[in-house]
């Protein structure tokens, strides 16, 4: 019933008494008057129960009258009564009443034939004296917070035909007694914690009015009743996100009314019934994240009013089937994550009413067909992760209502469309690994609809500091590891809201802009495996939202600014083979939530910071390849997270410090070519450490290998 009905019903009733009032004499009223009290009584009684009811001002009308005064429930808000005065509905939907249904007197409402206490804040269990209730033809408790299990004695509601429980904390079986409602039309039991088989009462296909059967997001097992196949006035089956197995009924075929068959998201297997394709009226058709395996049957394409179709995330092998071209009121196809092989048929472009199209992670081979430019309606095209090869077609361009290209981890090669976005709607475009060459279009360099965008992997060329303009949308941009060459642009930092940037592996010149700052969200930046020059510049401390920040394999130089200390939200910092030099800044200290740091092969020099014992989130610390000098700080032993430390070849001297035979977690180490001496700390990553970690020092000595045995005395620590 909908919302409209509801209140229509609600209307005549009142309409009704008003009716027979006028027209009646007094005495008809007796019995309906001393119903009315009792009810009106009952239904106080309740409200004082509620644990905000002197704070629910939609049921300010419930309350007693004068003595000399009828008692008139029939008036209240959210009540409606038959013809000679009795309660026959109550529909309380979303009034907030938090509360419980103890205190409710069934017994009280003998000709009650609606109850909606749904969207409120009901909890506890539902009682069985609910089957009191003997005229009830709809009860609606969904959503709301009920436990426990669903009373048996619901059986004996013989006129009921609409049951909403779903979206409540439920648990237990489905009770085998529902299946004596012969009057079952709607039956909703989705969302909660059911578990148990679907009852052999349904089975056995009882219920032959059922309409909608919704038992979804529950923890239902065992298989789908092969009786489901009698129930010929379904219109919708909703059965995902359970725990059911075995194959889908060949009966199934039989619900020729089915409109919605959604079985997605459970462990259901073997093939997908050609029977399926009887069910002419269908719409949806949901059956991924399944074990399903064998082909895609060729008769899904005789459902020509399907609008969603989705197969994804199962272990189907063998080519698409052309018949799927008949499906032109296919708004939705998802076939992604099989084993589908094969070409795209070129009948998938007949999809004229198609919205969204994934392919991806499948095994397909050959080109992209052509004919997918003349799906006009296209938002979302992914067919990445397959073995697709030659050119991006340049009628993917003529999509004007395309918002997500994703072709990544093909063969493809060639240019992109030069018209990619020139309808200015295209937010996101993933072409990872592939071959493609050529210059950033022009219509991609001023698409001021980009969030998203992937060309890392590919042989892209073209001057770096002209391809992209200020991007007002931009989150997510990689180029990595390409053949872009040129400055950065100082426009990443009118980016207000870029979060991502990543040039990696190109062949970048220059210095790095200072305005680069002005992008104060940026969190990770990775301007690595390039020839940048000059220093770090020192605006970078206003980048207080940084949390990864790679600038290694360059040819950066200079000291570490002393605003450098500002980001402290660093969680991943790399300044590796770089020309950088001076000491290692104290502020590095500062980096509370840092798990790897990697200074190697640079110029630094000096001691070791002693700050640094402040990282007690650091996992791997890389200092090698510098000009470090003094001893070892036994503080870095504070490191209660560190697993890796390289601190080879540096001028480092003196003993090892004996507080790192604390450092538990530490599996590798190495402190070769140095000036170091005395005994190895009895620490696992001392003594397993390989005789090259150990090698050019002074002194060393050891029971390892490679080492001489260390003379018995004690030892003595050089400060």
């Amino acid at each position: 019933m909908t919302s409209l009905d509801f209140h229509k019903l609600c209307l005549l009733a009142y309409c009704l008494v008003l009716f027979v009032q006028l027209l009646s004499p007094p005495s008809c009223f007796a019995f309906a008057s001393a119903t009315s009290t009792t009810e009106a009584e009952a239904l106080l009684k309740w409200k004082a129960t509620f644990q905000n009811h002197t704070r629910l001002q939609n049921l300010t009308s419930w309350a007693y009258l004068p003595a000399h005064v009828k008692a008139a429930p029939c008036f209240w808000i959210g009540i409606s009564c038959n013809v000679v005065g009795s309660v026959s509905v109550i529909n309380l939907t979303n009034f907030g009443i938090q509360g419980t249904l103890h205190e409710f007197s069934f017994l009280s409402f003998p000709n009650l034939q609606y109850l909606n206490l749904s969207y409120n804040n009901l909890f506890d269990v539902i009682l069985a004296k609910i089957s009191s209730l003997s005229k009830l033809i709809s009860l609606d408790l969904s959503n709301n917070q009920l436990n426990g299990s669903i009373p048996t004695s619901l059986g004996q509601l013989t006129n009921i035909s609409t049951l909403y429980l779903y979206s409540n904390n439920l648990s237990g079986t489905i009770p085998k007694e529902i299946g004596n409602l012969k009057s079952f039309v709607d039956l909703g039991l989705s969302y909660n914690q059911l578990i148990g088989s679907i009852p052999t009462s349904l089975e056995i296909g009882n219920l032959k009015s059922l309409v909608n059967l919704s038992l979804c997001e529950n923890q239902l097992s065992g298989s789908i009743p092969t009786s489901l196949g009698q129930l010929t006035n379904l219109s919708t089956l909703y059965l995902y996100s359970n725990n059911l197995s075995g194959t889908i009924p060949k009966k199934i075929g039989n619900l020729k009314s089915l409109v919605n068959l959604s079985l997605c998201e459970n462990q259901l297997s073997g093939s997908i019934p050609t029977s399926l394709g009887q069910l002419t009226n269908l719409s949806t058709l949901y059956l991924y994240s399944n074990n399903f395996s064998g082909t895609i049957p060729k008769e899904i394409g005789n459902l020509k009013s399907l609008v969603d179709l989705g197969l994804s995330s199962n272990q189907l092998i063998g080519s698409i089937p052309t018949s799927l071209g008949q499906l032109t009121n296919l708004s939705t196809l998802y076939l992604n994550s099989n084993n589908l092989s094969g070409t795209i048929p070129k009948e998938i472009g007949n999809l004229k009413s198609l919205v969204d199209l994934e392919l991806s992670y499948n095994q397909l081979i050959g080109s992209t067909p052509t004919s997918l430019g003349q799906l006009t309606n296209l938002s979302t095209l992914k067919l990445g992760s397959n073995n697709l090869s030659g050119t991006i077609p340049k009628e993917i361009g003529n999509l004007k209502s395309l918002m997500a290209l994703q072709l990544y981890e093909n063969q493809l090669s060639g240019s992109i469309p030069q018209n990619i976005c020139c309808s200015g709607q295209l937010q996101n475009l993933t072409v990872t690994n592939n071959h493609l060459t050529g210059p950033i279009p022009k219509s991609l360099k001023t698409c001021k609809s980009l969030v998203r965008v992937r060309l890392e992997g590919n042989h892209f060329t073209g001057n770096i500091s002209k391809d992209f303009g200020v991007c007002p949308n931009l989150d997510f941009i990689d180029m990595s590891h390409n053949k872009f060459y040129g400055e950065i642009s100082q426009k990443w930092g009118q980016c207000a809201k870029l979060e991502t940037l990543l040039i990696a592996g190109n062949n970048l010149t220059g210095s790095i802009p200072p305005e680069i700052v002005n992008a104060d969200k940026i969190h990770k930046l990775d301007l690595s495996s390039n020839h940048l020059v000059g220093v770090i510049p020192k605006e970078f401390g206003r980048m207080t939202s940084l949390q990864k920040l790679m600038l290694n394999e360059n040819q950066l130089s200079g000291c570490i600014p002393s605003k450098f200390g500002s980001l402290v939200d660093l969680e991943y910092l790399d300044l590796s083979s770089n020309k950088f030099n001076g000491s290692i800044a104290s502020t590095f200290g500062n980096f509370l939530k840092l798990y790897h740091m990697n200074l190697s092969n640079n110029q630094f020099s000096q001691g070791i910071a002693l700050k640094l014992e402040k990282l007690v989130q650091l996992n791997d610390l890389d200092l090698s390849h510098n000009s470090l000098e003094g001893s070892i700080p036994a503080e870095i032993s504070n490191m209660e997270s560190l697993q890796t430390l390289n601190l080879s070849h540096n001028n480092l001297s003196g003993f090892i410090p004996s507080s790192f035979e604390g450092m538990h977690g530490l599996s590798y180490v190495d402190v070769s070519y140095n000036e170091l001496e005395g005994p190895l700390p009895n620490n696992r990553a001392f003594r397993q450490a390989p005789p090259e970690a150990l090698q050019g020092n002074k002194g060393l000595c050891g029971n390892v290998e490679g080492l001489q045995s260390c003379t018995i005395g004690p030892r003595k620590e050089r400060k």
